[in-house]
């Protein structure tokens, strides 16, 4: 079972994120941060790689990028709930289910107006 965070906004569908690790951020970095339309992370996250391979020597810097992997895949659905709510996004819920589907389900059988905003996005 996983836990998901349910974000809101006025006349927008709801945002489900997922706890806890993430690959796509791990194995990404920046590329993910920005398809997922965090841009104020994306570019601190550029800067910092940039910084650590031009100031740190070799052995050095490898090893920090290593720590920056691990903490994209630690933080970065965090980054995403911190991108969401500059964007206006309010979090509504926390849901605990098998699977995204499962999780949107509940929540949408739970919430009928958030159903009505979901099925005029998916029209």
């Amino acid at each position: 079972m996983t836990s998901y965070t349910v974000h809101t906004r006025h006349h927008r569908p709801p945002v489900l994120l997922a706890e806890g690790w993430s690959w796509g951020a791990a194995l990404l970095g920046p590329l993910w941060f920005l398809v997922h339309r965090a841009w104020i992370s994306a570019v601190l996250f550029i800067a910092l790689i940039v910084v650590v391979r031009l100031v740190m020597p070799q052995g050095v810097g490898d090893v920090i990028g290593l720590g920056l992997i691990v903490a994209a895949g630690l933080m970065g659905r965090d980054v995403l709930r911190w991108s969401l709510e500059q964007r206006g996004y309010a979090l509504e819920h926390v849901l605990v289910a098998r699977d995204h589907e499962g999780a949107l389900g509940r929540l949408l059988h739970a919430r009928e107006d958030l159903r009505h905003a979901y099925h005029e996005q998916i029209a």
